[in-house]
């Protein structure tokens, strides 16, 4: 950053003046080109060809670029390629042979950080991060005699990213070419699952690294060219293994044979589960199947059956929060609501909530769509819609049951919304999940499913809306100061001379900066104020307008607040709560 500075003054793109503007702000603003840009005092283009130039030139690296903070390498790299008159590859937008890594030892391939992409009938095209080094050039040309390389241009850090799937898929090699070998003893019967003992091992193999990843979902993916699998890890995809196309037909079908499902069905998505022992621990998977272009896509949900319960007080909320929910639920009766896009943590926060009001006294049903925890004291409901168990078949009979205490996996239609309602109404404690984006929004999508103003205002006890923000790596945690342009919107939101962390990126965290998840939450009590208004039809910001009179505090604050105490990062927050 400092020489690249020190350049940009010397060829006058940006003057001294410039540069104590921003340190003598107050606070004082990092030097960077975001910041520069933001305060008008370089022009981003201009930042941008001028980078391009001195790429070209070799005056400074890509890897050098890509480390300094607020420079988008992309249009750099469009530029540089568009002068050289080559191809900018975009390595997460393209679906790469692997057949082709198969002619190449995987040494040069890292000795000259560069990653082979397609093979035609004329030619053969190559991403290198230096597309000016001849020697890598004429050596990869050296493996590939009978047909020229296209060269093409990628980002370091893409290549490495690659190189490093490919590296863990070459560890596996062995197990592939066992499965191949099977096949071809079976004849080629892809749909056979007991014609391959190793597909048993290589699914072992990916279980394990996703679990040891701490994954919470495995995709299993077909492209055109490959067979892809993908972890989500605190939230993001990350590619974990990438194989040849002809890998995925046995995998797909001991999956599915596992799961009971139909080994011989691909026109259809199908829903199934199995339970296996890794690492010495026992999960269950829960598996749905999906027909795609390329075959289909299959993704296995991850559900741990010795992980210990989150308590509601360990979940991450603010203690105002915690406070407001811990007397929503306990309430003789009503519906409390959670809710949140899928994957912000609703039934896990719904079961906090539970294990806190558990009470032998009451007689506690749940009916869920899966059963994720085993709770002791409570009768819990597994919805089987092949027989005609649906939520609201379930509930319906669990209302003769003589509940004090329901809780509802999730309110997906009218018919369990309104019977739900109506549990409320006559003498229950209901809890359950709706999708909404806040908490507000949930009364007017309450309304919109059709039912009645004052039976709502009559119910309806709380509604919590929540996130799962990426916690900042404790291992690399640094000081930092952002970006202008993020701190600008919500200055009435912080402190004096705040102190912002991110994440630099080590091995504990796989270089993601980020290790583990927290909730951010906001918490709508309705009052009775709240009550009549809902009853009267009035609109969301008339609602919002109120609560906030009331000391409502939306979520964007509670992730500032986290943001304050040092957990997550500023950019985080605007990435999973800012509207």
């Amino acid at each position: 950053m400092v020489k690249l500075i020190k350049i940009m003054l010397d060829e006058g793109l940006i003057s001294k003046d410039a540069i104590s503007a921003l340190v003598k702000s107050r606070p004082p603003k990092k030097i960077s080109f975001s910041n520069l840009v933001a305060e008008g005092m370089i022009d981003l283009h201009t930042v941008e060809v001028f980078l391009a130039k001195k790429v070209r030139e070799g005056v400074i690296t890509l890897s050098h670029l890509e480390q300094i903070q607020g420079i988008n390498l992309s249009p750099i790299l469009e530029l540089v390629a568009k002068e050289l008159r080559i191809k900018y590859i975009d390595l997460d937008e393209s679906d790469i042979d692997m057949h082709l890594f198969s002619k190449i030892p995987y040494k040069q391939l890292l000795k000259y950080n560069a990653m082979p992409i397609e093979e035609t009938d004329l030619n053969i095209l190559v991403a290198f991060e230096d597309a000016l080094d001849m020697g890598a050039q004429e050596a990869l040309q050296r493996l590939f005699p009978k047909k020229p390389i296209i060269l093409g241009i990628a980002k370091p850090s893409q290549i490495r990213k690659y190189l490093q799937q490919l590296e863990i898929s070459e560890s596996v090699k062995g197990l592939v070419d066992d499965v191949r070998k099977d096949l071809t003893k079976s004849g080629g019967d892809d749909d056979d699952p007991t014609a391959s003992p190793a597909v048993v091992k290589l699914i072992d193999v990916i279980l394990r690294s996703s679990i040891v990843g701490k994954a919470s979902d495995i995709h299993v993916e077909a492209t055109e060219k490959n067979c892809v699998v993908r972890d989500r890890i605190d939230g993001m995809l990350k590619q974990s293994f990438i194989f040849d196309k002809d890998i995925f037909a046995p995998l797909a079908s001991r999956l599915k044979l596992m799961s009971g499902l139909d080994i011989a069905e691909k026109r259809k998505p199908q829903d199934g589960r199995f339970s296996a022992t890794v690492a010495g621990r026992e999960f269950d998977f829960r598996i749905s199947t999906l027909p795609t272009m390329y075959g289909e896509s299959i993704v296995m949900r991850i559900l741990d059956k010795s992980k210990v319960m989150i308590r509601l007080e360990d979940s991450g909320m603010s203690q105002e929060n915690f406070t407001k929910l811990s007397r929503a639920i306990d309430v003789p009766y009503g519906i409390v609501l959670v809710t949140g896009p899928t994957g912000s943590g609703k039934t896990t926060t719904l079961y906090g909530a539970l294990n806190a009001i558990r009470d032998p006294r009451d007689k506690i049903i749940t009916v869920e769509d899966p059963v994720e925890y085993q709770m002791g004291g409570i009768q819990q409901v597994q919805v089987k819609a092949d027989v005609g168990l649906s939520f609201a078949a379930a509930l319906r009979s669990i209302l003769r049951q003589d509940p004090d205490k329901i809780m509802i996996g999730e309110i997906r239609d009218q018919e369990t919304l309104r019977i739900a309602i109506q549990a409320a109404l006559t003498g229950h404690l209901v809890l359950s999940t709706l999708h909404t984006n806040d908490a507000i929004s949930a009364i007017n999508r309450i309304l919109d499913m059709g039912i009645e103003s004052y039976l709502v205002s009559g119910a309806l006890v709380a509604v919590q809306a929540q996130r799962l923000v990426r916690k900042i790596c404790q291992a690399c945690k640094v000081e930092t100061i952002p970006e202008e342009r993020l701190v600008r919107d919500i200055r009435d939101l912080l402190p004096e001379n705040p102190v912002f962390y991110t994440g630099e990126g080590c091995k504990e965290c796989n270089h993601s900066g980020y290790t583990g998840r927290e909730m951010i939450s906001e918490v709508l009590v309705i009052s009775d104020q709240l009550s009549r208004m809902i009853a009267n039809g009035a609109s969301k910001e008339e609602l919002a307008k109120q609560a906030e009179e009331e000391g409502f505090k939306p979520m964007f604050a509670d992730g500032v607040r986290k943001v304050m105490e040092g957990k997550t990062s500023i950019e985080e927050i605007y990435r999973v709560a800012r509207e």
